[in-house]
């Protein structure tokens, strides 16, 4: 059996084969519902052969957005109109998750094909928060440094749309402690210059992201998984790096998060880094082998002989497809072909295979 193509079990649930599709925005949403767009765009997917089909950054607060066009649950409301979709990729074999997430000082710009800058209030922006006033960009205005108050506020907010996740029929949630959102905004020394609980000390910068997931799996099954997306790294000297996400996969592990998405950078301009094929790759074995928790695998991989060398080597649990699948949405059933695996793909397209 190729290994791509062998089932992976995390807790209950059992994923057909190896491969599953990266969160990816797709700037497409209605206050937070999902549109037709994303009726089309993820289950085909799932009818393509991934395993899993993660959502894109799902806003946990209106002010957690990226964009005014963020996916979103942070409200009861969002909860039936995203059923709709997770049901259609339920039935095309792949297991529906979602990627909880709060942009943090990112929050409130413009689309990318619309410029990606940030949005004045007249525009529809709004104002930013973060653990300090600090913006990401020197040319931004100031971000509101978030009191005691509105880190326990925002917590409650993933608890709840982890709560509405359920609800909605998803069945893995990621956390996106990620990319210089907010998550990562308190635990990377770069992002984070607090003098209190929250910042300074490791312990101190992580406490938020532990908060996180702590809180988040109290309210999620433990029947079912629940992921988080670190940056393994801040690429730059005197920032985040990956003995310091080992420390942290462990802790999160303790508070039963049962896999580490092993992505990078995001929380400085400064950040320098090769960008090629499974360059973060060496994140997800180093994390994998120190940390005794589950990794996925994701950046730039296209080929499917090398995902499947990424888990047959045990770098990782998971190869998560982004890019390649827009260009490809039916990647995993080419990829099986390629490695003469049995092609995840429905009765109706068995005439072309």
């Amino acid at each position: 059996m190729s290994p791509l193509f062998s089932p992976l079990t995390l807790r209950s649930l059992t994923l057909r084969n190896r491969l599953g599709i990266s969160p990816m925005c797709m700037y497409s949403s209605v206050e937070g519902h999902p549109s037709d767009w994303h009726l089309v765009h993820l289950p085909a997917r799932a009818v393509g052969g991934a395993a899993v089909v993660i959502q894109e950054a799902t806003a946990v607060s209106a002010e957690g957005r990226i964009s005014p066009h963020d996916a979103g649950l942070w409200s009861d409301e969002h909860v039936e109109p995203w059923t709709r979709v997770m049901r259609l990729v339920r039935q095309f074999g792949a297991i529906p998750a979602v990627q909880l997430a709060h942009a943090g000082c990112k929050a409130g710009t413009a689309r990318p094909w619309e410029g990606g800058r940030k949005l004045a209030s007249h525009e529809g922006g709004w104002q930013a928060i973060g653990p300090t006033s600090t913006p990401f960009r020197p040319d931004d205005p100031p971000v509101h440094a978030m009191t005691e108050d509105d880190i326990a506020r925002v917590v409650r907010c993933f608890a709840d749309a982890a709560r509405r996740a359920l609800d909605a029929g998803y069945e893995i949630v990621e956390i996106h402690g990620a990319h210089g959102y907010l998550t990562h905004s308190f635990y990377s020394p770069l992002m984070n210059r607090r003098d209190d609980r929250w910042g300074g000390s490791f312990e101190n910068r992580t406490r938020f992201p532990l908060e996180v997931v702590r809180a988040v799996r109290q309210v999620w099954p433990e029947r079912l998984p629940l992921f988080v997306r670190l940056s393994c790294s801040d690429w730059v000297d005197g920032g985040w790096n990956i003995n310091d996400s080992v420390a942290l996969a462990r802790l999160l592990k303790d508070e039963g998060a049962d896999l580490i998405d092993c992505s990078s950078g995001g929380a400085s301009l400064k950040a320098s880094m090769k960008v090629e094929p499974g360059y973060q790759v060496p994140f997800a074995r180093t994390i994998r082998r120190q940390a005794g928790i589950a990794t996925s695998a994701v950046g730039l991989i296209t080929d499917p002989r090398h995902a499947e060398s990424i888990v047959a080597d045990g770098s990782a649990d998971l190869v998560l497809v982004g890019r390649e699948s827009l260009r490809d949405p039916h990647f995993p059933i080419r990829a099986a072909r390629v490695l003469n695996a049995t092609p995840p793909a429905p009765v109706q397209y068995a005439r072309a295979l």
